[in-house]
């Protein structure tokens, strides 16, 4: 099975792009409904994943920083504590899976590296759930 049997493309995932703030990433991820969201650059190129933990820390730890200037801060300033590693479309399964044990979604990416979507867990979850005999 091609790993690309369980893409969830591009155009049907949110994402947040590098040159966003941090008050327009926590309102796509309010948006959504999500608790971690892609980040790519202004080439379509996935850069890493920003979660609600690392706002969080963020306005923790910078003085001065509130909601109401959250605007100013550039999502690129922004550290991420976890890093959710990418897959190629053309990886083998046994990658796909050793990442989604680890992350509620494995970024899709092509040979350029340029985001093409991503692979839910919950599907993989859903799909083997669904397949698995004695």
């Amino acid at each position: 099975m091609q790993i690309s049997s369980f893409l969830f493309p591009k155009d049907k995932v949110a994402f947040i792009t590098s040159s966003m703030s941090m008050k327009e990433a926590m309102d796509q991820l309010e948006h959504h409904h999500y608790s971690a969201i892609p980040i790519i650059d202004d080439d379509g190129k996935y850069i890493g994943t920003l979660s609600e933990g690392d706002l969080l820390w963020k306005l923790k730890n910078t003085p001065g920083l509130t909601f109401d200037n959250m605007q100013q801060v550039p999502v690129t300033e922004i550290k991420k504590r976890i890093h959710n590693e990418c897959v190629s479309i053309n990886a083998q399964m046994e990658d796909m899976l050793a990442l989604a044990a680890d992350q509620n979604f494995v970024p899709v990416v092509n040979n350029d590296r340029v985001f093409i979507g991503i692979i839910r867990r919950k599907d993989i979850i859903a799909y083997y759930t669904k397949n698995i005999t004695d």
